[in-house]
């Protein structure tokens, strides 16, 4: 097998756009768990704290997903290291490391993207019953 030094490159936009995405997804999970947790402390709401909860679980498994991001990349440009000094074997296989580590980070993805998808049909169920009992 012959690899290229410019196939590793072809990671670095798609994994940098994935960090950012994931980034953003951190932030704005992260400014909710402040916003409930003021909540909380005033009402002291049981449901707060379990949606707390479910964020902290998406809170950890960002953080996993931006790790496997990062080592995919890093192990990516160790691999443009290792071919530019024509160590093919090395290259290829720490490539295929980091082609590993990016698909850990999007399963994780999706893992993350389910638990919320499930936690917001919890709170449309309310609605959607109530839209059934009217029609």
């Amino acid at each position: 097998m012959n690899l290229q030094i410019e196939t590793p490159a072809l990671l670095f936009s798609a994994t940098s756009l994935i960090l950012l995405a994931y980034t953003n997804r951190f932030l704005t999970i992260a400014q909710i768990v402040r916003s409930l947790k003021k909540n909380y402390d005033e009402n002291h709401n049981k449901s707060i704290l379990i949606e707390i909860k479910n964020l902290n679980l998406r809170l950890t498994l960002i953080r996993a997903m931006q790790l496997f991001g990062v080592l995919s990349l890093f192990l990516s440009v160790f691999a443009m290291l290792l071919l530019y000094l024509e160590w093919m074997l090395a290259g290829i296989y720490l490539f295929g490391a980091s082609l590993l580590c990016l698909l850990i980070s999007l399963g994780i993805s999706f893992w993350e993207i389910s638990i919320s998808v499930t936690a917001l049909r919890v709170h449309l169920k309310d609605l959607l019953e109530e839209t059934k009992n009217k029609a």
